[in-house]
C-alpha cells in the first residue's frame, strides 16, 4: 500500500480547495495508473492555528500504486493546481510506503498526526521526522504544508472514530460564480436523511450550510455517520451540473481536537474541555458577542449561589460566544453566577470560544434582602454582621433570604447552531455525550 499526503494547497482569496486536488490525484491514478484507490482521507486539523484556511483540512489517499509513481503525478498535480501565487499558501506533499493501519505507521508518525490535530508544530518537527522515516517528499514556499500532509500519513492509525462527508464538485468554468443550488430540495433532503446525516442545512437560520461561499471548485458537501446516507442526500439536492463528486473518510465531527484541561493550564492556539464555575454575570458587548467567566469549580453546593459578598479569587477564564453561533448565545445570557459548566472551544489571546457546553448543576435560588415578616417592607442591614432589621417592627434575620429562581435552561449539552459549527467539532446528534442533550438543528 502507498499512501499520499496533501496539504496546503488552497487560498482564502483565490479559491482552490485541497480536497479537488487529491480527488485529481485519486482519478489520474486510475487512469493513468491503472492502480486501485481505496480510501480518500480527509483529516481535520487544529483548528486553532492561525495560518490556517477556513477548515485546515489535510488529506491522503491510499492507493495500491508504485511509490515513485504515485510521487511523480502527485506532485505533478500540485505544482499545476496548487494556488501559490498566494505567498501564505505553501504546498507540501509526502508519499509513504506500506500499510496506513496502525500496524504499518511508525509510532512517531502516529503521533505527530495526534499532535497535528491538538497541538501547534513546527516544520522542523515534520522535515525531522521526514528525513528519519525516508519518505518521499515535496514543497513550494516555506513547506508548512508538510506539516498536513506528514500528518495525514499517520491518521488512519492515530484515530479510532471516523465519518463521512460526500463532496460534489463544479464545472471549472463556474468557479467564483454564484452556486445554483436550489434550497428547498437541500432542506428537504436534510429532513429526510437526518439524524444520519447531518449540519446539511440550519432550519433555525434558513441557511443550507452544505454550500459553501468560497470560490472554490466545491458545489456542496454532506456529512454524516452513512456513507450511502451522505452519497443519497448529495443525489437528491438539485442544481447547476456536478462535474465530479468524491467519498472521503473523515474525522468530521469528532470532537478530537478537544484535550481534557484545567484553568490554569490552558494555552493559546489549542482547544479544550474544561470544568469550571461560571463567576460573571452574561455581558453583551458591542457586536452581539455575549462574555462570561469561569472559575475552577468549588466543593460549595451550586443550589445556593455564591456566598453573601463572597470575593472571587483565583484563576479566570474569558468566555465568548460571538455573534456568528447566532442563537447559541441566548444560551449563555440564561448562565448565572454560581452554575457549573463544561465549556468546551479553543483559546485564543486568553480566551476560550464556545463550541459548546453542559450544564452540571445550575443555581435554583437567589439570595436576597429579606421582608419583615409583620409589614411585609424589606428589611434593611443592620450593620457590618449584624444581619438585617425592620426599622418599623424591630424584626431581625441573620441573613439574606432564599429566593427560587426560574431557569431558561435544564442540566445536558448545549451546542452552536450548524451554521457556525466548526467540522471537526462533534453534533449533539451523534450521541455519545455524557448527559441529556439538547440538539440544534
Amino acid at each position: 500500500m502507498t499512501v499520499v499526503g496533501i496539504d496546503d494547497t488552497d487560498s482564502r482569496e483565490r479559491g482552490m480547495c485541497t480536497t479537488y486536488v487529491a480527488a485529481r490525484i485519486a482519478q489520474r491514478l486510475r487512469t493513468d495508473e491503472s492502480a486501485t484507490v481505496s480510501r480518500l482521507l480527509l483529516v481535520r486539523l487544529n483548528p486553532a492555528v492561525e495560518y490556517k484556511t477556513r477548515g485546515n483540512a489535510a488529506l491522503a489517499i491510499h492507493t495500491n500504486c508504485a511509490p515513485d509513481r504515485a510521487f511523480a503525478l502527485a506532485r505533478e498535480q500540485l505544482e499545476i493546481l496548487s494556488e501559490t501565487g498566494d505567498e501564505r499558501t505553501n504546498p507540501g506533499l509526502v508519499v509513504a510506503d506500506g500499510d496506513p493501519s496502525e500496524s504499518g505507521v511508525p509510532d512517531d508518525v502516529s503521533r505527530f498526526a495526534s499532535a497535528a490535530i491538538r497541538d501547534r508544530l513546527e516544520i522542523a518537527d515534520a522535515a525531522a521526522l521526514l528525513e528519519r522515516h525516508g519518505y518521499r517528499s515535496w514543497h513550494a514556499g516555506n513547506g508548512r504544508g508538510r506539516i498536513g500532509a506528514l500528518a495525514a500519513i499517520g491518521a488512519r492509525s492515530a484515530l479510532s472514530e471516523w465519518t463521512y462527508e460526500y463532496i460534489s464538485y463544479r464545472e471549472s468554468d463556474r468557479w467564483g460564480t454564484p452556486r445554483e443550488v436550489d434550497r428547498e430540495s437541500v432542506f428537504a433532503a436534510a429532513d429526510e436523511a437526518y439524524p444520519a446525516v447531518w449540519d446539511t442545512a440550519d432550519r433555525g437560520e434558513g441557511e443550507t450550510v452544505c454550500v459553501p461561499h468560497t470560490p472554490g471548485p466545491i458545489l456542496h458537501g454532506i456529512r454524516g455517520d452513512d456513507p450511502d446516507a451522505v452519497r443519497t442526500v448529495a443525489e437528491r439536492i438539485e442544481s447547476e451540473p456536478v462535474a465530479d463528486g468524491r467519498l472521503f473518510v473523515t474525522n468530521q465531527g469528532t470532537d478530537v481536537h478537544l484535550r481534557d484541561g484545567s484553568l490554569e493550564t490552558v494555552e493559546d492556539g489549542r482547544a479544550y474541555r474544561l470544568e469550571g464555575r461560571v463567576v460573571s454575570e452574561p455581558e453583551t458587548r458591542r457586536g452581539g458577542h455575549v462574555f462570561v467567566d469561569l472559575a475552577s469549580p468549588t466543593d460549595a453546593p451550586a443550589d445556593g449561589g455564591p456566598a453573601d459578598d463572597e470575593p472571587e479569587s483565583g484563576e479566570r477564564l474569558v468566555c465568548a460566544a460571538f455573534e456568528p453561533t447566532k442563537r447559541f448565545r441566548d444560551r449563555v445570557r440564561a448562565l448565572r453566577v454560581g452554575d457549573r459548566i463544561t465549556a468546551c472551544g479553543e483559546v485564543s489571546r486568553g480566551t476560550l470560544k464556545l463550541e459548546k457546553f453542559a450544564v452540571r448543576d445550575l443555581v435554583r435560588h437567589e439570595r436576597v434582602t429579606p421582608t419583615c415578616s409583620d409589614c411585609g417592607r424589606t428589611m434593611e442591614s443592620a450593620g457590618r454582621g449584624q444581619g438585617y432589621r425592620c426599622r418599623d417592627c424591630d424584626t431581625r434575620a441573620a441573613k439574606k433570604a432564599r429566593r427560587r429562581l426560574e431557569r431558561d435552561l435544564e442540566p445536558g449539552w448545549y451546542e452552536v447552531p450548524p451554521c457556525a459549527r466548526r467540522h471537526v467539532a462533534k453534533p449533539l446528534v451523534r450521541g455519545g455525550f455524557d448527559a441529556p442533550t439538547h440538539p440544534e438543528r
